[in-house]
């Protein structure tokens, strides 16, 4: 959980609405590679722990016998509903719950998933939890964005969206600070999984880059959606001036591109994944006396 921070419900007020057209999508072929690297052949189980309106949860459904996405956002949760039945997925569970609730009587999973998740919550009581709820060899996986450098906007089709003047837009009207709810984030999301989870005693840590490098075109809708997903940007921050926040921001996207079309390419998608122990490590010393 980010210093200095404590959770509340309006982390994301208002944001499901926009989620599924704002944001981008994960690389396309994530859930194969994912379901060729974990050996998924249908059986078992995957907990999605803060699932938000379902994108990966669904995309991996088919690849277990049940899915449970977890999520203390209710409109969140409508959204995932919405989007199973429009695809037809029948094996998909939703439970509003914070994960720091969890195991709340779900059972055993054989693997557990956080898709730009786990910085939201306390880290290593929920991995201590998350380990009791996986067999011996099952899965936590730390799914998001590849973090790199800006890609280069040279060989778009169209302008990329002014991602450097939404921010500055978004700080004129909320504060230099980086708002989260009802707090701030003075100093971002930690990182550093890999020392949370080797204290909750997962180990054999394998990371799975999945290339993605389409371009897809964005209009001014979906650069806007984008924007109200956020968590520093969710409507219900602006208050009563989120009519003249949208306006002013819709002026920026006509400045940038007049005919309202942008071009954005698709981030590489990172996951990460680590085991729990298949069995205890024998410890070292002298052999008793016969």
């Amino acid at each position: 959980m980010p210093d200095g921070w404590q959770w509340d419900p309006t982390l994301f007020q208002g944001s499901a609405a926009y989620y599924e057209r704002g944001r981008l999508p994960y690389a396309p072929r994530f859930a194969e590679r994912l379901a060729e690297e974990l050996a998924l052949d249908g059986s078992g189980r995957l907990l999605d722990v803060g699932c938000g309106p379902g994108t990966a949860t669904l995309a991996l459904a088919p690849y277990f016998v049940a899915v449970v996405g977890v999520d203390p956002d209710p409109d969140m949760l409508v959204e995932a509903g919405r989007r199973a039945r429009r695809l037809d997925v029948g094996n998909a569970r939703w439970v509003a719950a914070r994960a720091e609730e969890l195991p709340a009587g779900l059972g055993e999973f054989r693997a557990v998933m956080f898709a730009q998740s786990f910085h939201w919550t306390d880290r290593d009581e929920v991995a201590a939890v998350v380990r009791g709820m996986l067999p011996p060899g099952g899965a936590f996986l730390h799914m998001s964005d590849r973090k790199g450098p800006p890609t280069e906007p040279a060989g778009l089709p169209h302008p990329a969206p002014p991602s450097g003047p939404v921010a500055a837009l978004v700080r004129s009207y909320l504060g230099e600070v980086r708002r989260a709810g009802r707090g701030v984030l003075v100093d971002g999301t930690p990182g550093g999984e890999e020392h949370v989870l080797a204290r909750a005693g997962f180990e054999g840590f394998r990371r799975l880059i999945v290339p993605a490098g389409a371009v897809v075109e964005r209009s001014a809708d979906d650069v806007v959606a984008n924007v109200f997903s956020r968590s520093d940007s969710a409507p219900h921050l602006f208050g009563d001036r989120l009519g003249a926040f949208e306006r002013d921001l819709r002026l920026l996207l006509r400045e940038t591109s007049p005919g309202g079309v942008f071009a954005e390419r698709v981030p590489d998608t990172e996951i990460k994944i680590w085991r729990r122990p298949v069995a205890a490590r024998r410890r070292r010393g002298r052999r008793p006396s016969s």
